[in-house]
């Protein structure tokens, strides 16, 4: 590898250099940037004082200048009326707020829109900013993580409710889940859902259903309310006491906009008490249509089945081997019959040539026996005690020998000395 300056860029002409440095961009390509950058900005709470509010009848959103009280400052935000509603006084020009807004960027039109999703008067800036850092604490303690929420079981045991006192949240989540499944139990604690003492209340409730073997799901309900109504159940200690329950907890706090810190951390987040009674227990009208339908599908199948059993066996029994049910046995007994024939056929051979072996190995024992010898004429001489006389000088003079012949044997003297 060569070490030294590198060489000198080629000259390019005037135009060409003026159009490599200065490329323009389509429009689409830097609204679409812009719009890529704006929708990673996460939503925040902004203070300011309201200088203009346009709120037109049957439009379902109004339009407020949000000036800044320092300088001189403003935006333009967009706001649900729903948002506005839902404030215990109604805003005026003129009053300090914080609103939650989120940037939003038209790439169609290259406009930027400022979206609020709520509205509070500016008392409760401070305590917004509180509940956000704790928001931010346990989030980074993974309290809100799905995979540490607890399965709901399909069919509770006993169902534990916590409620207010004769409120529309309680009889809401009871009619509702009796409408689905009748015969479905509940244990009831009726606490205060608002005021000093609604932590305590729900925690203590909380505790006790919790220790019930019998209950397989908590319910946390009540009904609407302003921000401040629902404060309690943005307690860190109610929050704790939830993630510590043993039982599955469902949170039906307020409505679907109201986000209390008992929603991120609780097993089920519903966005209304009737919502809740849809999660916690089946429709047994579904159940019973599914079972008749899975029955159904059985009895089909069982009837299919007994239908291809049937006509099997009908096509076994059209077959020539059934309808002579002796043709069968008889193919056997053939079968057995020559197989015994074979076996005879066999072992007589056998026989034969082990008889023709014994022929000639008698024979052969027979032409080499010494009997067999002395029958040719030949004779063995023994002396008196028996030993055989292989030399005549063997023979003493006067000697009894015995001879023995083919048939029989005779003693004998020796007639000359050796």
């Amino acid at each position: 590898m060569t070490t030294g300056p590198p060489p000198a860029p080629r000259s390019l002409p005037a135009t060409a250099r003026e159009t490599t440095a200065e490329t323009p961009w389509p429009v689409r390509t830097l609204s679409m940037k812009i719009s890529d950058y704006i929708d990673k900005m996460s939503p925040l709470w902004v203070e300011g004082q309201i200088v203009q509010l346009n709120r037109r009848a049957g439009m379902s959103y109004a339009y407020l200048t949000l000036r800044d009280t320092d300088v001189d400052m403003s935006l333009s935000v967009s706001i649900p009326g729903q948002a506005l509603d839902a404030l215990a006084a109604p805003p005026e020009p003129g009053a300090r707020v914080v609103v939650h807004l989120k940037p939003a960027f038209w790439a169609k039109r290259g406009t930027l829109q400022m979206e609020a999703r709520q509205i509070r008067h500016v008392g409760v800036g401070e305590l917004l900013a509180r509940l956000e850092h704790l928001k931010q604490l346990l989030r980074s303690e993974g309290l809100f993580e799905p995979g540490r929420k607890k399965p709901l079981p399909f069919l509770p045991r006993r169902i534990g409710l916590i409620c207010g006192r004769n409120t529309a949240a309680e009889r809401d989540v009871v009619m509702n889940v009796r409408r689905r499944w009748p015969a479905a139990r509940f244990e009831i604690r009726q606490v205060a859902v608002q005021g000093p003492t609604t932590v305590a209340g729900v925690s203590g409730a909380l505790t006790e259903l919790d220790a019930m073997s019998e209950v397989d799901v908590i319910v946390i309900a009540r009904g609407g309310g302003s921000f401040e109504d629902l404060l309690p159940f943005s307690n860190e200690a109610l929050v704790r006491a939830v993630v510590q329950a043993r039982t599955p907890v469902v949170s039906a706090i307020g409505h679907e906009t109201d986000t209390p810190l008992l929603d991120y951390v609780a097993d089920l987040r519903a966005s209304t008490p009737t919502h809740a009674a849809t999660r916690i227990v089946p429709d047994q009208q579904e159940e019973l249509q599914g079972l008749r339908a899975t029955r159904g599908r059985a009895r089909q199948a069982l009837a299919r089945r007994i239908t291809e059993e049937r006509r099997r066996l009908a096509a076994t029994m059209d077959r020539p081997v059934m309808t002579d049910r002796h043709a069968i046995i008889a193919s056997y007994r053939r079968d057995i019959e020559l197989t015994t024939e074979r076996g005879r056929h066999r072992v007589t051979a056998m026989v034969s040539r082990e008889l023709d072996r014994v022929d000639g190995l008698s024979r052969h024992l027979r032409a080499v026996s010494p009997q067999h010898t002395l029958e040719r004429g030949y004779a063995v001489v023994r002396h008196g005690d028996g030993g055989i006389v292989r030399d005549i000088d063997e023979v003493e003079p006067e000697e009894l020998l015995r001879i023995t012949v083919a048939r029989g044997d005779f003693a004998a003297r020796p007639v000359t000395s050796p």
